[in-house]
């Protein structure tokens, strides 16, 4: 029994914490701008339970829908869908039991939200499927990573004004950022198996692309911030992460695998210091 939850928490990447943190720092963000850095605790809650939540089942649909590709893939052939040790069933099931519980934390929310949350939904379980045709999914990646932004505002102001959707712009930049770094892990062996990725479709213009959407994200948060009035606190943020990107070009330019998927891990840091420059700038008022 305990063996077979170590693999239901390795399909849903419990022991891979970056990604669901990706997801939580754009939505915390949002919390606080949205409250004016006085979210309820209720929403806080119900948010980071929700982020977990529905991550952890777009994992379970994703290697469901990559179970026939993971195992050409060095990274992903050990991957407990692929290699055999659970059943596609298994994953669904999963997958559908995570959402369930999610859509009954969002349903103690306004109607808005609760529309919302199937938008997200839909975004999330169609993203997997993008990869077979849409020459950059990591930009709809970045749509499914995103979507807590207007769900959050929407959740405490009951609509969803324009910064709402300029940070989720800025999400899909960073999004495109991050995974393309992500994709040239696998670079070598997604163009095997014939799949569709950012990394794939910026060629030899990789490391450049990834450089320009992490100016365009910082650029568009600099715009959230100069539109919400933000002082020193958001400033010194920004910084930090203008830093994580000069690191990141380190980690990347010569394009190796470890550097980077530790670029990719790094991004984490990247977020954060956005979030801690947000919190930062409300408590000095």
């Amino acid at each position: 029994m305990g063996n077979r939850l170590l693999l239901y928490w390795r399909l849903v990447r419990m022991d891979k914490p970056v990604g669901t943190l990706l997801l939580l720092w754009p939505t915390l963000c949002a919390l606080w701008i949205a409250s004016n850095g006085k979210p309820p605790v209720s929403l806080m809650v119900i948010f980071s339970l929700g982020t977990v939540l529905m991550r952890s089942a777009g994992c379970a649909i994703n290697d469901f829908a990559d179970r026939h590709f993971d195992r050409y893939v060095k990274r992903t052939a050990d991957r407990p869908l692929t290699s055999g040790k659970l059943k596609p069933s298994e994953a669904i099931g999963v997958a559908v039991v995570l959402s369930v519980l999610s859509f009954f934390l969002v349903s103690f929310l306004n109607g808005l939200t609760i529309a919302l949350s199937f938008v997200a939904l839909f975004v999330a379980a169609t993203y997997p499927f993008f990869k077979r045709f849409f020459a950059l999914p990591q930009a709809y990646l970045g749509v499914a990573f995103g979507f807590g932004i207007p769900m959050a505002f929407a959740a405490v102001m009951n609509r969803v004004p324009p910064i709402a959707w300029l940070l989720l712009l800025g999400n899909v930049f960073w999004a495109l950022a991050y995974d393309t770094e992500y994709a040239m892990v696998d670079r070598d062996d997604d163009l095997k198996i014939g799949i569709c990725t950012s990394a794939i479709t910026f060629g030899r213009f990789d490391v450049l692309a990834v450089m320009f959407c992490y100016l365009m994200m910082l650029s568009i948060v600099l715009l959230a911030g100069w539109y919400e009035q933000f002082g020193i606190g958001f400033f010194a943020g920004w910084c930090g992460a203008f830093c994580c990107v000069f690191y990141h070009y380190s980690l990347i330019r010569n394009r190796e695998r470890h550097g980077c998927f530790q670029a990719f891990n790094h991004n984490n840091w990247l977020g954060a210091f956005i979030f801690g420059g947000i919190v930062l700038d409300y408590a000095l008022r």
